[in-house]
């Protein structure tokens, strides 16, 4: 609200300026506003504004070009028009290339297209005349573009959640948590999602062995979603993997799936963009640097075109992942309130990545930094500078 008024009071001081020294409330359909005035004048000229489009408001356009049309009546000829999209001054010239038009009892019409960004806006416009007078009007309108992507282009999921095991303690919330999330991402941003719960080691490395055999195009996406039990080794400095028929005890860890198996793999499947979460104890050592620094269980600018954005978001090859904490145990949470980390991650999928629909990695670690223990994010063999992955909402 201090930017709009800041900006609102350029011109308005611009006519204090010009000798205008008494005030005048110029009020239309929507809020009043205080201005100056020539003394000479008893207020009659005064423009009279007629929103045309958008008549109502808190109209909802579903596409991101906007005609602004607004019928001005005025005794004298409109000196200045200036447009203000969510305080920030759009144009400022004289007439703003309107026709004079007398149809519909209106002196003039101004008219401009806009071009804006899903969301919520304020329209603020300030006509002023010859007479010294001005009128202040807005409008609220909402955006509501389908997104439009590159054609052809799909997003992948695979999930696994495991809270059934032979030899170790059965979890809570995993199979919850991984179905929670299924959902999300079906629904709300289009995601082919691969839903599996409670596989062995064996069948784990199957699965993602499978979409290392998958023909993926450039711009497709694959997310990779792992809950369940997690290890570490303290001789070799290594994190594994829990699957249901890993046994407990198991010196060699022949039963587990190591982290440096899982990087070979996931690193190798074919896609530009892959993007791993992991909620598992001991998850980020999934990142050897963390390994080697020395449980789940109890109870976290000027603005392009969209599709502009998403073709920058993926320009460069992606391989992120986000675990649940570093090198240490984490919490399961309460039975049927997802662990920690899935209820802040499905959070974060559920702010559906706020007016731009677009959801990146850097929002979503904003929702899970806090959690303790704290979550870790980083990227892993294959990523390029600059690389990122997008969760577009339908």
């Amino acid at each position: 609200m201090k930017k709009s008024a800041l900006m609102l009071s350029v011109p308005l001081l611009l006519i204090c300026a010009l000798g205008y020294s008494q005030e005048k409330v110029v009020s239309g359909k929507s809020n009043p506003v205080t201005v100056s005035y020539s003394s000479e004048n008893s207020g009659e000229f005064a423009p009279v504004l007629t929103w045309i489009t958008p008549a109502e408001q808190g109209a909802t356009f579903d596409a991101k070009k906007v005609n602004l049309e607004v019928g001005v009546k005025s005794s004298t000829e409109v000196s200045e028009v200036t447009i203000y999209i969510d305080g920030e001054p759009l144009a400022s010239e004289r007439g703003l290339g309107v026709a004079a038009a007398k149809a519909d009892d209106y002196d003039q019409v101004i008219k401009r297209e806009l071009d804006l960004q899903n969301g919520t806006h304020e329209i603020r416009l300030l006509v002023e005349n010859e007479a010294g007078e001005a009128a202040l009007e807005f409008r609220t309108i909402n955006v509501d573009a389908p997104v439009i992507l590159a054609a052809g282009r799909r997003d992948y999921a695979l999930i696994i959640g495991t809270d059934q095991y032979d030899e170790w303690d059965n979890l809570t919330n995993p199979v919850f948590d991984a179905q929670t999330i299924a959902t999300e991402l079906t629904e709300s941003y289009g995601f082919e999602v691969d839903l599996n719960l409670n596989l062995t080691t064996s069948e784990m490395l199957t699965k993602i062995r499978e979409y290392g055999s998958k023909n993926f195009m450039k711009d497709d996406q694959l997310f990779i979603f792992i809950a369940g039990h997690g290890q570490f080794d303290e001789v070799f400095t290594e994190g594994y993997v829990v699957g249901k028929n890993s046994k407990k005890i198991d010196p060699a860890k022949e039963s587990y799936i190591s982290h440096s198996t899982l990087r070979t793999y996931v690193s190798n499947i074919p896609s530009n963009h892959i993007f791993l979460a992991m909620d598992v104890c001991f998850g980020g050592t999934f990142d050897q640097a963390i390994a080697q620094a020395g449980h789940r269980g109890a109870d976290m600018y000027g603005e392009i075109e969209t599709s502009d954005y998403i073709e920058r978001k993926l320009r460069f090859k992606t391989r992120k992942y986000l675990t649940s904490g570093g090198k240490q145990y984490v919490p399961d949470g309460r039975p049927g309130e997802h662990s920690p980390f899935a209820r802040h991650f499905i959070d974060a999928l559920r702010s559906y990545g706020g007016r731009d629909k677009i959801l990146t990695l850097g929002e979503i670690v904003n929702f899970v930094e806090r959690i303790s223990p704290e979550p870790k994010f980083g990227d892993f063999p294959g990523d390029e500078p600059g690389s990122d992955f997008i969760f577009v909402a339908k």
